[in-house]
C-alpha cells in the first residue's frame, strides 16, 4: 500500500520550483495538528497546477507519511532514498531528500514541545492533625514537592491536601492497583490497561 502512496509523488514535478515543494512541506508541517484549511488547498492546488482534490488528496497523505517517517523515525538520507519508487525522477528524489535533511532537526525539535511533559514527585512528607476544631478524629497532612522539567526556571512548586483514614485506604488501595499494572506490564503481559477513576468524598 506505502509503495502506491509514493507513487503520487511524481505530482510534485508539476510545481514551479524548490521553493513551491519546501512551501507545501512546511505547511504541512505546521498544520499537523489541524489538517490544512481551505484556503492552503487551494494554494497548494494551484502551485501544483492541479484540478481537484482528487489527485491532491493521496499526495498529500503521502507527503505526511514521509514527514512522519523523518521526524518521528529519524530515518536517515539513504532510508529516505530506498523509500522512492522509480516512478520518482531522481531530480525530485534528490530535492526531496535536501529539503526532509534541512528541517529535520527543526521539526524534532517541535515534535518534542509538542509532547505533554507532567511534573514529577521531587519530595513528600507528611504529618498527623486533627480535622477541625470540634473533631478529634486524625487526618494526614500530606505536602507534595513538584518538579516541573518543562520550566527554564526553578519550575518547582508545593502541593499540600489532607486525607482521613477512609479517603487514604481508598487511595492504597488505587496506588496498589497502580502498581499491579505496572508490574504485568513490566512483565511482557498483553493485556489492555484502562485509567482509572477514584471517588475519594
Amino acid at each position: 500500500m506505502e509503495h502506491s502512496l509514493w507513487s503520487h509523488l511524481p505530482l510534485l514535478v508539476r510545481s514551479n520550483s524548490k521553493e513551491s515543494v519546501e512551501y507545501v512541506l512546511q505547511t504541512l508541517w505546521r498544520t499537523r495538528k489541524t489538517g490544512l484549511d481551505a484556503a492552503d488547498r487551494d494554494i497548494i492546488r494551484e502551485m501544483l497546477q492541479l484540478e481537484n482534490d482528487t489527485d491532491l488528496d493521496p499526495l498529500l497523505v503521502c507527503l505526511r507519511m514521509l514527514i512522519r517517517k523523518c521526524v518521528y523515525e529519524n530515518v536517515s538520507k539513504d532510508e529516505i532514498q530506498k523509500l522512492f519508487p522509480d516512478e520518482v525522477v531522481p531530480e525530485l528524489q534528490r530535492l526531496l531528500v535536501l529539503l526532509l535533511q534541512k528541517f529535520q532537526r527543526e521539526w524534532r525539535a517541535d515534535a518534542l514541545n509538542d509532547q505533554v511533559i507532567l511534573p514529577r514527585i521531587k519530595a513528600m512528607t507528611w504529618n498527623m492533625a486533627n480535622q477541625n476544631a470540634e473533631s478529634t478524629d486524625p487526618v494526614a497532612v500530606i505536602s507534595l514537592k513538584l518538579q516541573d522539567d518543562t520550566h527554564s526556571l526553578s519550575g518547582e512548586s508545593e502541593v499540600k491536601f489532607q486525607l482521613a483514614k477512609d479517603a487514604l485506604d481508598t487511595m492504597l488501595r488505587s496506588m496498589y492497583y497502580i502498581r499491579d499494572q505496572m508490574s504485568d506490564r513490566g512483565d511482557g503481559s498483553n493485556r489492555h490497561f484502562q485509567s482509572q477513576e477514584t471517588n475519594m468524598t
